[in-house]
């Protein structure tokens, strides 16, 4: 069998590579996309924060900002086209001291010269009007209006959806271990022996930007992994903020931040810990308690009472505090997009922009398609629905009648949409539809879930994984009433 040939391959499947894959889906390329994992934002992108940065907490002569400022202001016609839950609700700084308020006012500065617009110094007043739940001892801190907060996971899934509605072919559980050079490009090489050749690789492989870099052949470099234990809170909290609150920034870190959620949880975190192995995701009672403290100090209505889940992410950080995006010095037509930590979500479609004129450079012919199709259907809810307008939705597809997931009132025809995209794990459907991320965290909607599995794919119960290899729901040799 032939190996499948492509103009560009493109290594991982997070925000960046799939926001890559959309941009590249508008021009007249065979593109495949590739993931280690079981779907599309499994890495990195998956424990993100959901924070659209405003642009004021790096230097300007540096690649973040300047891929900051242009990703932020993309957004609006990324979520006309796609759909996924977006608002600009604004960012706030918030200082507990004078000396702190030098801080600020040196954010404040760095922002101006950046090209933040809309920036305001706040008084103990202006502060405590723009966010009631404040705790009262802050004295001032920064307004930064162009913030915002998104879902994440939705983020990744429509730009992965949209490239593949223009051609892009997205291979999952693909881990690559082998690269050899051919004429004309690279023969690529998964651990489980499937093969794709490409002309042009652009490694975009989060966390394991070092080890695909090294073989493919090209800089060497290493991957630290930084790990954030964040803590999800009930969409009942009375703590929710109006705002996106950051403390005064750490050294090495935003510091713990109080974030409301786009679907109207709160999520504070995260901690930042230099750790040794990328797949260390355990949480821990002392960070919680870390992260709870910083919080309640910001605001004191948060409380554990209102603590759901916790979870960790990784961020892959490179020795130099920028992000390493280039054409490859090493490597012929190898594009490298590395160490892309915050802010690389607001980023990300400022990157595609970047990588996509790194290939033109590095000799990438580019032809604009006529048939390119940016938007995407818009995804119906439950949950935003009328009562009115569910009952009409009901009479066309008795499935909306049916709510699977209580907590976030997903309905069993949202689920069986997140099947028919192709997400076929817990963890897929729950990132797609939000099912199982409310208070019970799934105890109730799982068993539900696993039997429309069943029977939309005519699989067995068992064969279905919360995030892939490794992760069966059901274990020993089952027959039917032995699911647990």
């Amino acid at each position: 069998m032939a190996t499948p040939t492509y103009h560009v391959a493109i290594v991982g499947a997070g925000v960046c590579g799939s926001a890559i894959a959309r941009c590249l889906s508008a021009y007249k390329l065979d593109v495949v996309l590739l993931e280690k994992c079981t779907d599309v934002g499994f890495g990195v992108s998956k424990a993100n924060s959901g924070i659209i940065h405003a642009g004021f907490h790096h230097q300007s002569h540096s690649l973040k900002a300047r891929l900051e400022i242009q990703g932020n202001l993309m957004f609006e016609k990324l979520h006309h086209e796609l759909g996924f839950p977006f608002r600009r609700v604004g960012i706030l700084v918030v200082a507990f001291s004078q000396e702190q308020m030098k801080t600020v006012a040196h954010l404040y500065a760095q922002g101006l010269a950046n090209g933040v617009e809309g920036l305001e110094i706040c008084g103990a007043q202006r502060i405590h009007t723009l966010e009631p739940k404040l705790n009262p001892d802050a004295v001032g801190g920064l307004h930064a209006p162009s913030g915002g907060i998104i879902e994440p996971y939705r983020f990744v899934f429509a730009l992965a959806e949209c490239a593949r509605n223009n051609g892009v072919e997205i291979i999952t559980d693909f881990e690559l271990t082998r690269a050899t050079p051919v004429r004309g490009g690279y023969r690529l090489i998964s651990r489980d022996g499937t093969e794709v050749s490409a002309r042009y690789i652009v490694n975009a492989a989060g966390l394991y930007a070092d080890t695909v870099s090294r073989i493919l052949g090209a800089e060497r470099f290493r991957i630290h992994p930084r790990k954030g234990e964040e803590y999800l809170l009930d969409r009942n909290a009375a703590c929710y903020p109006g705002h996106v609150l950051f403390p005064v920034p750490a050294k090495n870190s935003k510091g713990i931040l109080v974030i409301p959620t786009v679907e109207g949880t709160t999520m504070i975190g995260p901690t930042a810990h230099n750790i040794n192995d990328k797949k260390d995701v355990s949480t821990t009672s002392d960070n919680l308690e870390t992260v709870f403290t910083s919080a309640v100090h910001m605001v004191p209505l948060v409380s554990r009472r209102d603590i759901i889940t916790a979870f960790a992410g990784i961020r892959p950080v490179l020795d130099t505090s920028d992000f390493f995006i280039a054409i490859s010095t090493k490597a012929r037509r190898v594009v490298q997009v590395a160490g892309i930590q915050s802010p690389g979500l607001t980023a990300s479609p400022a990157i595609a922009e970047l990588v996509k004129n790194l290939l033109k450079q590095a000799g990438l012919k580019l032809t604009e398609k006529r048939s390119f199709r940016a938007r995407l259907e818009k995804v119906v809810t439950a949950r935003s629905q009328t009562p009115e307008t569910m009952a009409r939705l009901a009479d066309n597809d008795p499935r909306y009648a049916n709510i699977v997931c209580r907590c976030e009132t997903v309905s069993e025809a949202e689920i069986v949409e997140a099947i028919r995209k192709g997400h076929t794990t817990l963890d897929g459907i729950k990132f797609y539809t939000r099912a199982g991320m409310g208070r019970c965290q799934g105890g109730f909607c799982t068993y539900k879930i696993l039997k429309i599995l069943a029977r939309e794919t005519g699989k067995h119960i068992s064969a279905f994984t919360k995030r892939g290899a490794g992760s069966y729901e059901v274990s020993g040799r089952l027959g039917e009433g032995q699911e647990r």
